[in-house]
Formats: structure tokens, C-alpha cells, sequence
């Protein structure tokens, strides 16, 4: 017999506009043309401004992932110049990275009090948030888009459209067993009909979506994709929820990862305030990609450049190699992981918003 379980139904959901969010994004939001405060971490940062270059002009891959941090800081049009500027052909990031963005696209503020709200059983129970999620996800999944995919065409596009469920029940039943959007045409098919949900174009404005990353990728064409955990995210906390639907687009991301890091030769990986998601993403898809690139004859990703910006101190010099395992330093994962791919890797411990200003300022002026 299976485990008892709740259903997403039984949640009860609150509208966002009735919560207190902490942070807006016309104040948060950073100005591209601020002056970079003096860094001690200047010699890194002008390596990784050449390396940068360098990649971009052999047509290698400059992959940015990120933890949700970034976004709640303000660092959207930053991140936004560095795509619109070539310098930059990947972003990656976790599940609150993308909630974040589309918050702030759709809603103008974001972030709550988990504290408050974990006490009143309201943390993550906002309606909009998990439905327009979840709903695109499902939705993009019948055009074989991934997650963050699907996420930058509902900011983009500030809408979604719907099947007629009964041309999507004929194409269910026409379709054949290998299909690969049989599970995803099913799915949206049941959340259409347990949720009653109309057909047609849905209208969904976003009136800051200049300030989403999701949104401007999908508009200029560049990969932003979702590497999300299956309960860690606050759009599971909704009757919309589908693991299945989630998973399917998580799981495209992983492989639209795969093929940006196959690309990572003489390229450029940065790991902007990321301690899990992207060492623990990077390291199985630089795998795969050699594993794939082995049974060509081709060459494994070689010549790349890392860099990785966490507020966490190092008292371990890397260049010795990896510490032994009595020290701290051994368990700093968003280190020891980069540091057994491959390539070069350099540390720069500060403020993500000080690390990737300086960094946009030395492009922009080549």
C-alpha cells in the first residue's frame, strides 16, 4: 500500500498582492552605469574580462549561473547588458531564481518574511506565483520548451495560450505510445479539465518585465534555464503543482546545459553565488559533454576558464591542490567541485553586485 500523502488541492493559496514582500525592484534594481567600488580582486577581474573576450571571439561559451540572490539584489539589468552585449551566451540558475524573477516581472516586489509566514502557514501559498509558474511550464512543454524557457516566453510574451481540450484530447488519442509530448499533452489536458480552465489566449500582463532576465533571454534567443529540486521551491506550495510536468522541463534544461558546456573549450563558466546548483549541474554536465565528445574522437572540454564569487572566506590556497579532509576548507562544495574539472579556476570572495559591475565595466569599455 503507498504512504498517505496530501494533494496540492488541499492547499489553500492567498493572492500575492496581500503579502508583504521586503523588496521592490525599482529600488533594488542596480544602475548598469553606476561606478564599480575599488576591488581587492582587480587582477581577477581583469583575467576574466580577457578570458571573456577571447571566448566570444573563438565562439566559445560564456555560461553565467547564479543563485536567487542575484536576482533579489537588483542584478537583473546587469545581467540583462551582459546578454544584450554578446558577453555572455548561458544563464543558469535554482527554482527561487526564476520565482524571483517572475515576481518581481509581474508583481514589482518579491521576497517574504519566512519566519512570519512559516508560523501562519502562508510561506509560498501565494496564488499567482505557483499557478502562472506551474501553467507555463505546462504549456510550454507542447512546444518542447524547458522551464526557463517557458518562463521567458510567459514575461515576453505576457500571455498564454491554451488548447482547445478537445483537439487536445483527439491529438492525445491519436497519438502514438513513442511520442515525446504524449505525457506533456495529458498532463495539460488534466490540469485543464480539474481546474476548468478556458481555452484560448490568456492575457497576463507584466508591467516590469524590462527588469526580468527570463523575459529579455527569451527575447534576444539565449539560454536561461531552471535547475530546480523537487519541494525546495515555493510554486509547489499550489494546486497547480505537477512533479511530473516540473521534471520533464527540468530535465530539458539539464540538456540544453550539456550542449552550452560541450561549447566550454577556451570558454568562460562563472558561478556567481551558486554554493549547490551549478557545481553540482556543471560537474555532470562537463561529464556528459566529454562522454559524448570521447565516443567522436574529439577532444574533452579543455582550456576553460572558472570563476567562482561567494561571500565565503577561503583560508585554503587551491593552488596546493585540494586540502586534506580535516580542513573546513574540503566541504566548500562551490569550490572543490570546480576545482576537479579541469581548466583554470579562480576565487573571488565579496559582493556579487561589486563583482559583476566591475566585471560589466572593464567589457563594456574594450
Amino acid at each position: 500500500m503507498p504512504f498517505a500523502k496530501i494533494e496540492p488541492e488541499q492547499i489553500r493559496v492567498f493572492p500575492l498582492a496581500s503579502r508583504v514582500s521586503k523588496s521592490c525592484i525599482e529600488k533594488v534594481a542596480i544602475d548598469p552605469d553606476q561606478k564599480p567600488s575599488p576591488s581587492d580582486s582587480d587582477s581577477v577581474l581583469q583575467e576574466t574580462a580577457k578570458r571573456i573576450r577571447r571566448a566570444r571571439q573563438k565562439g566559445a561559451a560564456v555560461i553565467l549561473a547564479f543563485g536567487a540572490h542575484l536576482i533579489k539584489n537588483g542584478l537583473a539589468p546587469l545581467v540583462i547588458e551582459l546578454m544584450r552585449g554578446g558577453w555572455v551566451t548561458h544563464m543558469a540558475t535554482n527554482g527561487a531564481g526564476g520565482i524571483h524573477d517572475w515576481e518581481f516581472a509581474w508583481h514589482g516586489r518579491s521576497e517574504e518574511d519566512v519566519r512570519a509566514n512559516v508560523a501562519t502557514g502562508t510561506f509560498g501559498a501565494w496564488e499567482e506565483t505557483g499557478k502562472y509558474v506551474n501553467l507555463a511550464v505546462q504549456v510550454g512543454a507542447l512546444d518542447g520548451m524547458g522551464y526557463g524557457e517557458s518562463l521567458g516566453a510567459l514575461i515576453e510574451n505576457e500571455g498564454l495560450h491554451f488548447p482547445d481540450p478537445a483537439e487536445l484530447q483527439r491529438s492525445v488519442t491519436a497519438s502514438a505510445v513513442d511520442d515525446i509530448l504524449l505525457g506533456a499533452k495529458i498532463e495539460l489536458l488534466q490540469t485543464m479539465r480539474k481546474f476548468k480552465l478556458a481555452s484560448g489566449r490568456w492575457r497576463i500582463a507584466h508591467p516590469y518585465k524590462k527588469y526580468s532576465v527570463f523575459g529579455q533571454a527569451f527575447h534576444l534567443g539565449i539560454p536561461a534555464t531552471v535547475h530546480p529540486g523537487i519541494g525546495y521551491d515555493i510554486i509547489y506550495v499550489n494546486p497547480y503543482a505537477n512533479g511530473a510536468a516540473l521534471g520533464r522541463a527540468a530535465h530539458a534544461d539539464f540538456k540544453i546545459m550539456i550542449k552550452s558546456v560541450a561549447n566550454l573549450t577556451h570558454g568562460v563558466f562563472l558561478s556567481i553565488g551558486s554554493a549547490v546548483m551549478a557545481p553540482q549541474i556543471f560537474e555532470k554536465s562537463i561529464s556528459c559533454a566529454n562522454n559524448l565528445m570521447i565516443q567522436l574522437n574529439e577532444p574533452i572540454v579543455h582550456d576553460h576558464f572558472m570563476v567562482v564569487n561567494d561571500l565565503q572566506e577561503a583560508s585554503w590556497d587551491w593552488r596546493r591542490g585540494e586540502p586534506p579532509k580535516e580542513s573546513p576548507d574540503y566541504y566548500l562544495r562551490f569550490l572543490k567541485s570546480f576545482y576537479r574539472m579541469g581548466g583554470e579556476v579562480r576565487y573571488v570572495a565579496g559582493n556579487n553586485r561589486n563583482f559583476l559591475l566591475a566585471l560589466y565595466h572593464l567589457l563594456r569599455s574594450a
